[in-house]
């Protein structure tokens, strides 16, 4: 049945403008003359899904953190239609076999659209022998290792050229262990000297995005930064761009909105990388404004209530964020005028699927109805406890943000829908 969206606030190429939709089947209409039925959405926001190409849905291996059903019924509250999932499960999706058996899953259980990436060694430890990149590459959107970084040059060198000959790319975790201090957990800051906890430097970072943006010049070949958190990558990123080579970069809430102040002893503070110095949010600020900085992620990375409870230095790396990402960027980014709701659309759809060969970006005239309807002046707190995913650790918890999912569709059909 062909259904009239009228009235709402819709993301097209020529910006946002207030026209009629119509949805039809599994595709959506902006040229039209019949329908069947109609739904007023004055007041509302038509936008394309959302996508977030860095999340960790665990499935298989640790399903007692996450579920590609658990993940995805996340990603569909948070305004999600595509996710690309990162390759930390067990078996390591290093061998067609392995990957196989997430695929899987994914067929079976998944309410959205998900995109494996392919690990880039055997047992993803960022050394040893490079996964079987020709098997798998037609069956991944990519290559990482996340959660470590490749260390050997002469390895990430030969890793670039196998998946750019495959026709793919790595998205990598960019961190030199040789930099790294035995329980380093937080920022190597204030806040570490005064408390005691051993600090994750900056250079463990840029570092390596240094040496991998002169790999990808060398060899001519697309490449991905993870979740940039310092100023030294972001002027790495943004010199590297300047000259032509083929570098693109994503960052997440957690490091936009708050700095090493911020830390309390509890280990929902606890990721990798972590947050940062105000002058590192101020880089990445400006990143994201002069669009050297690409996405906007989230790293979901749902952990167990035990696994987070053991303060900065026990705890797991890792936070949720899914369900949070839209009102929080919302909120403290566009309503404080430091980015344009157009912008931040850019950030978190058309540039992640423009980068990742994943297809929309805008509402158009026969574009495949993946979208979400969003309520842009519902105010509230953070709960939880209404969280779909298993994860409940989030610096967001208990913060006002803006911006509520009123519904999600996948291929037409509603995946989501607010009580």
């Amino acid at each position: 049945m062909s259904t009239l969206l009228k009235n709402a606030n819709v993301f097209t190429k020529d910006g946002i403008k207030k026209i009629d939709v119509l949805l039809d089947g599994k595709i959506l209409r902006t040229d039209f003359k019949n329908y069947e039925q109609e739904i007023n959405l004055e007041g509302l926001y038509l936008f394309p899904g959302f996508v977030d190409v860095h999340v960790h849905f665990r499935e298989p291996g640790f399903e007692y953190k996450e579920t590609i059903k658990t993940g995805s019924m996340a990603a569909a509250h948070g305004g999600y239609t595509a996710v690309c999932t990162m390759p930390n499960l067990n078996p390591v999706p290093s061998t067609l076999s392995n990957l196989q058996k997430q695929l899987d899953i994914i067929e079976k259980d998944s309410l959205i659209h998900i995109y494996p990436i392919g690990a880039i060694t055997m047992e993803q430890k960022g050394r040893g022998e490079l996964s079987h990149i020709e098997e798998i590459a037609p069956y991944v959107i990519a290559f990482s290792d996340d959660g470590k970084g490749i260390q050997n040059e002469n390895l990430m060198r030969e890793a670039m050229k196998q998946i750019s000959k495959a026709g793919k790319f790595i998205t990598a975790h960019c961190e030199v262990e040789s930099e790294l201090k035995p329980g380093g957990c937080i920022n190597e800051g204030e806040y570490s000297k005064l408390h005691g906890h051993v600090g994750i430097n900056n250079a463990s970072e840029y570092l390596e995005v240094q040496r991998d943006i002169k790999l990808a010049q060398e060899l001519d070949a697309k490449f991905h930064v993870c979740h940039v958190s310092t100023k030294e990558s972001v002027n790495l990123i943004r010199e590297a761009k300047n000259k032509g080579v083929k570098v693109t970069a994503e960052t997440a809430p957690h490091y936009l909105i708050f700095t090493d102040n911020d830390l309390k002893e509890d280990g929902k503070w606890k990721m990798n990388p972590p947050i940062r110095a105000a002058q590192d949010r101020q880089a990445l600020l400006e990143g994201i404004k002069d669009g050297t900085i690409d996405c906007i992620i989230t790293d979901h990375a749902p952990h167990s209530k035990e696994e987070k409870s053991k303060g900065l230095d026990g705890s797991a790396f890792g936070i949720v964020g899914l369900e949070t990402c839209f009102a929080a960027m919302y909120k403290n980014l566009v309503l404080k005028n430091v980015i344009s709701l157009e912008k931040l659309i850019e950030l978190m759809c058309v540039n992640p699927r423009k980068i990742f060969g994943i297809k929309g970006g805008y509402i158009e005239d026969n574009c495949d109805a993946d979208f979400v309807i969003m309520d842009l002046n519902k105010l509230y707190k953070v709960d939880t406890d209404k969280f779909y995913s298993m994860g409940k650790s989030t610096l967001f918890e208990g913060m006002e943000v803006q911006g509520e999912t009123v519904a999600t569709y996948v291929g037409g059909e509603k995946v989501y829908a607010r009580d």
